[in-house]
């Protein structure tokens, strides 16, 4: 799949917002995700379930972890906005995060033995990390998160997505199990922060010798892969 440049905006075909009108899903660079940081924030404080008071603790949080992921090698984020007739996009939701190194210290702290699968294709660069996803809730329960995360996967050609969920936060934990995470395990960064859990959005093809799709998937390999040849040598 060819990558949405920034800017790009696709529609999502066969979606239709909560109030009508049509969904586009956009890529932003990090610059642009810079200029849009209070936009954001403002999403995240209206699709957050916060307690009386702590909207602007939750706000500083959100603006504080969008900082320290645009810094990342390979940051990336995309957005979704609806339009009604010919009024002003509106943004109902974002998904971002970056690619997960090679040398596998994103799973720095986890429990036990990581899975064989997993450990191959993080060495083999197809997994991206999905920090964050944003949905205003009007939208939370029409298949909006699903679009974001599959598209931005996509466009990065990844095997598998990754997450860390704190293991006190049910809703999202909660979340992400409804669109399709699965929990692999736990991971334990002592002593400033919680204990995590790891979930990953499997993309390989599910087959009786890989029913959870923990394998590399075909159709995200990179021009050169077939042959050996590394992308990143060339």
């Amino acid at each position: 799949m060819a990558r949405s440049g920034p800017g790009q905006a696709q529609k999502v075909e066969g979606y239709e917002p909560s109030a009508g009108g049509e969904i586009y899903l956009r890529g932003l660079s990090r610059w642009q995700a810079e200029d849009q940081r209070e936009d954001l924030a403002d999403l995240y404080v209206e699709s957050a379930d916060t307690a009386a008071g702590e909207e602007y603790h939750n706000r500083e949080g959100f603006l504080g972890r969008l900082t320290d992921d645009v810094g990342k090698p390979g940051f990336d984020m995309m957005v979704a906005e609806a339009t009604v007739a010919a009024e002003t996009a509106v943004l109902v939701g974002c998904v971002f995060g970056f690619p997960v190194r090679r040398d596998g210290d994103w799973w720095h702290g986890f429990v036990g033995a990581l899975p064989q699968n997993i450990e191959q294709l993080t060495a083999s660069g197809h997994v991206f990390a999905i920090t964050e996803i944003v949905v205003h809730p009007h939208e939370r329960n029409r298949g909006l998160a699903r679009h974001l995360q599959e598209r931005l996967l996509a466009d990065h050609q990844a095997s598998l997505g990754v997450t860390l969920v704190s293991q006190t936060d049910h809703v999202t934990y909660d979340a992400f199990l409804s669109w399709g995470w699965q929990d692999v395990g736990e991971l334990n960064r002592p002593p400033s922060l919680p204990i995590l859990r790891a979930l990953v959005l499997p993309l390989g093809e599910r087959t009786e010798a890989t029913p959870d799709g923990l394998a590399h998937n075909a159709s995200t390999e990179r021009p050169g892969e077939a042959d050996g040849v590394d992308p990143g040598m060339r």
